[in-house]
């Protein structure tokens, strides 16, 4: 929740007041809110911080997909975002193998002052480094109403929303393999945990050489037919996971392939519908981050409890949540709008960003 909301608030401040102010300040209240939880006395108090730590951790994410967009455009933000995806994918798959090494070593104190050690560095490098990407000639007026008929307009764009839930769906899927893989694999095919660790790391992998390669291949091939081919091979994981799991007996070899598959194509989707979202409203790259980040949110909030129903008895509801999101996604992606499609990916880069990229 906080996520989300931290995102909803800071996208429209960025578009008012530019990136900079917004994305320090969203990070410090990161680093102040981590400190507080490992001083936290009580339960209900180290949820209320954690709410307050996701506010300011929206931003930061909300921001990130702006500054892109305030610098590239069509092939160059695919490709951009291919990169910055690379990192937000990949933190919430290596983070619980982290953390579980960090306890070896200290308490869950430990690690919300690691938390805060790293985003205090964070914050430092972002302070010396990120110039303002956002001109105050290209800022919006600031006002309630103002934000509120911006977000009205993005919701009534529906290839907007189509690319939006296309990549959310999608990275819901990967999000029910997080949840529910310790339980299946561990509890049900009786994976060791350091057998775990191996296939969550291979997972990975999978992922991070797909989202290079797409970054590689967005010069070649359309985004939009790059972001086909990843739903395409999302769906088809997601069939084969629940036909294993429908016809029984198969064991753990016959699961493994298709969640290599799932994780590896999410980066292909997420990059390439992110790039296609944002690039229908370029005036409003802050408040269309915020509406992407919250949809994608509020999915991966709804799929990552249901895998967890039927507890270790059956891997069945994971299957069922990952397939469904497959198809989801792909039925999304089928009634985008070609015409316009195309025309969002054969923009020209801008001239900031190609000088940017010779630099």
């Amino acid at each position: 929740m906080g996520l989300a909301a931290g995102q909803v608030i800071g996208g429209p401040f960025s578009d008012t007041l530019g990136r900079r102010r917004p994305l320090l300040a969203g990070v410090a209240a990161y680093v102040v809110t981590s400190l507080l939880c490992a001083l936290a006395p009580s339960a209900p108090l180290l949820a209320v911080l954690r709410l307050l730590q996701g506010l300011g951790g929206g931003a930061g994410i909300v921001i990130a997909r702006a500054v892109v967009r305030d610098l590239y455009e069509g092939v160059a933000a695919a490709r951009y975002f291919s990169r910055l995806v690379l990192v937000m994918g990949l933190a919430p798959i290596l983070a619980p193998v982290l953390g579980g090494q960090l306890l070896r070593f200290t308490s869950w104190r430990g690690i919300f002052l690691m938390l805060s050690l790293i985003t205090a560095l964070l914050w430092i490098a972002a302070a010396s480094a990120l110039p303002e990407t956002l001109g105050e000639e290209r800022r919006r007026g600031g006002d309630l109403a103002g934000v509120l008929r911006t977000f009205r307009g993005l919701a009534g764009d529906t290839p907007f929303l189509l690319y939006a839930l296309t990549g959310a769906l999608g990275f819901g899927a990967m999000f029910a393999y997080i949840a529910g893989s310790p339980f299946v694999l561990e509890g049900i095919y009786r994976a060791s945990p350091q057998l775990f660790s191996l296939f969550f790391g291979l997972n990975a992998f999978g992922f991070m050489l797909a989202s290079q390669i797409n970054g590689s291949l967005v010069s070649h091939i359309a985004p939009g037919r790059l972001l086909a081919l990843g739903v395409s091979l999302n769906a088809a994981a997601g069939c084969a996971l629940l036909a294993v799991v429908l016809l029984g007996g198969l064991g753990l070899p016959a699961v493994l392939p298709p969640l290599f598959l799932l994780v590896s194509s999410v980066g292909f989707v997420i990059p390439n519908a992110t790039a296609l979202a944002l690039s229908r409203h370029p005036e409003a790259a802050g408040t269309g981050s915020a509406l992407l980040g919250v949809i994608q949110s509020g999915i991966a909030a709804v799929a990552a409890p249901l895998v967890g129903i039927a507890g270790t008895r059956s891997a069945l509801p994971m299957a069922a949540v990952i397939a469904a999101c497959g198809a989801g996604a792909l039925a999304a992606l089928v009634r985008r709008r070609p015409a316009q499609d195309g025309r969002a990916e054969r923009r020209p880069d801008r001239p900031e960003a190609r000088a940017a990229t010779r630099e």
